[in-house]
């Protein structure tokens, strides 16, 4: 269906992250990857969805020569926990300190998407709150030491072993979580 409705399209996803990619493959979109590395640096007056609607944008200006057919899809990710956004952890202490302030606490995912062409550009974005358990330090370091998870917002995926034993609630999307809120996206790119 969508597949259909992207014909005409050269859909570039500007993503190295392979839950986003594997999103891409079970919506049956055509795709290729291109990715421009950026700074990827915000006014620090902005809170929240303006951060990420902000980083979704900046990815998106990196592509300076689009042709009419592309269509470039960016996207940006972060956890909001109590005022204050948690991007990728730097290196494992990193890791653990963020999941140490995000034990036995509600935050927020948020997710925005840039989908851009030579004609328009739309920047949708999705807030899911999970709540997690409180954490042992055990619990913690075990996750990093066996995940790695410096490639994720706030130091965890929820479809990964911290997701099955720390997380008491979500509410909103869980895909969201994963990466990217995959109903907006499918909206949005049906309307094309």
């Amino acid at each position: 269906m969508l597949k259909q409705k992207l014909k005409g399209y050269h859909v570039i996803l500007a993503s190295g992250s392979p839950r986003r990619q594997q999103f891409f493959k079970d919506l049956d979109i055509d795709f290729s990857i291109q990715i421009k590395e950026i700074e990827e640096k915000y006014p620090k007056e902005l809170k929240a969805a303006e951060i990420t609607d902000f980083l979704a944008d900046l990815k998106s200006k990196a592509f300076t020569n689009l042709q009419k057919e592309d269509l470039l899809i960016t996207s940006d990710t972060i956890v909001w926990l109590e005022g204050v956004a948690l991007g990728k952890p730097k290196d494992a202490k990193d890791a653990f300190n963020m999941l140490k302030r995000l034990s036995g606490k509600k935050h927020k995912v948020i997710t925005s998407i840039s989908i851009k062409n030579t004609f328009f550009q739309k920047i949708i974005n999705d807030s899911t709150t999970v709540n997690f358990k409180k954490l042992s330090d055990d619990e913690i370091h075990y996750y990093i030491d066996n995940y790695k998870p410096f490639d994720k917002a706030g130091a965890y995926g929820i479809q990964e072993w911290i997701g099955f034993i720390g997380i008491e609630s979500i509410e909103g999307s869980y895909f969201n979580v994963v990466g990217l809120p995959i109903h907006k996206l499918y909206d949005e790119l049906m309307k094309l």
